[in-house]
């Protein structure tokens, strides 16, 4: 299997690059959420991705956000692809929901150097490495970098939720991790802890992010655990953390894994896909960069290309204008920039390395006429093809100022066409897309036989 490689989508505003999801705008009300093959521990991002977990995050929280939507509005519309889903766009509320039911992982650590008080709620003493706690317990966490536990008052007093909506996230989350635990139960797994985020739309408390997936939850095996409650597997990434603090260097966690770990891995992931839905995870295909896609374009979230123009000063969007109509015309997104190569050259290059990951075909155009550095800049940083469409004033000015659109440092290449029409069409061409190819193939014979027409009623003349 194939990791979903690191990407880009040239033509929606990219909101958040998190550990593991990448968010963008699809419009106002409406963001695209993706999960990616990253996995993080210890608060890093690793530099193995696995493959099949982005498939198995999205779809494990689509199946527990159908499961759960009469307990409380969550903002999920429908998926769009094995790993990424269209999603209301929520404020959110800076605090995860943290629920406990045993006492394991980093409550245990505490809980045997004798702490007694989590998140202000005290727990009784006599308890074993992974008992069972009496009741679910809710210990909220902030939603930082580091995330740190915090008390309900504190939660209050720092303006974080008022009283009222933090009462209705601690019963909600509570009433949650009961309708996990139950059907989990069904399936033999032991539902252990788990986080739950939420937000606001239009003042109503809205469930966000995931749910009871491998990345936010820890799950046993109930007849594991009933043998040995301090030896439980668990079903989780706990693998991958193992590993990483088995194989510490001087107090430092490796930045990789080794291939046995990162298959093990995914066959986990896939394995809790299979336990809770009853259905095999979704096979991520030979290139699931591909994949995704395609299927943005067949859902109609992207168009199938876009055309990235930029401008070396807001003066010459007149010029721009003609370029993105015309290559609007043809049912591909096309973007205005402003960027100059002499003052911002910083600008350019992180502009392209934004656009160099794209997973949808892209070209980019260049205007800018007097010492024309622009064109030579994407070219230089820009992996897509490039046009120079300066925008010159009158004869003169094109005359005296074409040699530094067309003299270009050399292993920059970027072709110069001067009507804004043709610099578009140029770009269109060089997406090499079959749709456009098939209209441009159309549009020749078209020509053809119109310029025949012309012929034949000259020469009857």
């Amino acid at each position: 299997m194939q990791p979903l490689r690191p990407f880009t989508i040239g033509q929606l505003s990219r909101l958040h690059s998190g550990k593991v999801r990448e968010i963008y705008e699809v419009d106002p009300d409406t963001l695209l959420m993706i999960a990616t093959d990253r996995i993080s521990a210890f608060d890093q991002v690793l530099e193995s991705p696995i493959p099949s977990k982005g498939v198995v995050l999205d779809g494990l929280s689509a199946f527990w956000f159908h499961e759960t939507s009469d307990i409380v509005p969550n903002h999920f519309i429908r998926q769009v692809d094995p790993c990424a889903s269209l999603v209301r766009r929520v404020e959110p509320i800076r605090v995860e929901m943290v629920v406990r039911g045993h006492v394991s992982g980093s409550m245990w650590r505490r809980y045997s150097k004798g702490e007694r008080t989590f998140s202000g709620q005290p727990v009784p003493d006599g308890l074993g490495c992974n008992a069972p706690l009496p009741s679910p317990l809710v210990n909220p966490t902030t939603k930082e970098a580091s995330d740190r536990e915090i008390t309900p008052a504190q939660i209050v007093s720092s303006g974080l939720a008022s009283q009222e909506l933090y009462d209705q996230m601690e019963a909600t989350a509570l009433a949650l991790f009961k309708r996990g635990s139950q059907l989990l139960a069904s399936r033999g797994l032991i539902l252990v802890d788990t986080k739950y985020e939420f937000g606001l739309l239009d003042g109503q408390l809205t469930l966000i992010d995931e749910i009871h997936t491998p990345d936010s939850s820890r799950f046993w095996w109930a007849q594991a655990w009933e043998r040995d409650p301090e030896k439980a597997p668990q079903l989780d990434k706990e693998l991958v953390r193992a590993w990483l603090l088995k194989n510490r260097q001087d107090g430092n966690i490796p930045r990789s894994l080794p291939e046995a770990v990162v298959r093990e891995t995914t066959r986990r992931y896939r394995e809790i896909f299979q336990l809770i839905t009853g259905g095999a995870a979704p096979d991520p295909g030979p290139d699931p960069n591909e994949r995704l896609y395609r299927n943005l374009v067949s859902h109609e979230v992207i168009r199938d290309g876009f055309v990235l123009i930029v401008m070396g000063s807001p003066i010459d969007q007149d010029h721009c204008k003609k370029i993105k109509a015309h290559v609007e015309s043809y049912g591909i997104a096309a973007h205005m920039r402003v960027a100059s190569a002499h003052k911002n050259a910083e600008d350019v290059a992180a502009m392209a390395s934004f656009y160099n990951l794209s997973l949808e075909p892209g070209a980019g155009v260049a205007v800018a006429g007097l010492s024309n550095g622009l064109g030579g800049a994407l070219a230089a940083n820009l992996n897509l093809p490039v046009v120079n469409s300066p925008p010159f004033k009158d004869r003169l000015d094109l005359l005296i100022n074409i040699n530094s659109s067309l003299m270009l440092p050399s292993k920059t290449p970027a072709g110069t066409v001067v009507r804004p029409e043709s610099a578009a069409m140029l770009a269109l061409r060089s997406l090499n897309i079959h749709r456009l190819r098939r209209r441009f193939q159309a549009e020749i014979t078209s020509m053809k036989e119109d310029l025949r027409t012309r012929d034949r009623e000259m020469r009857a003349l």
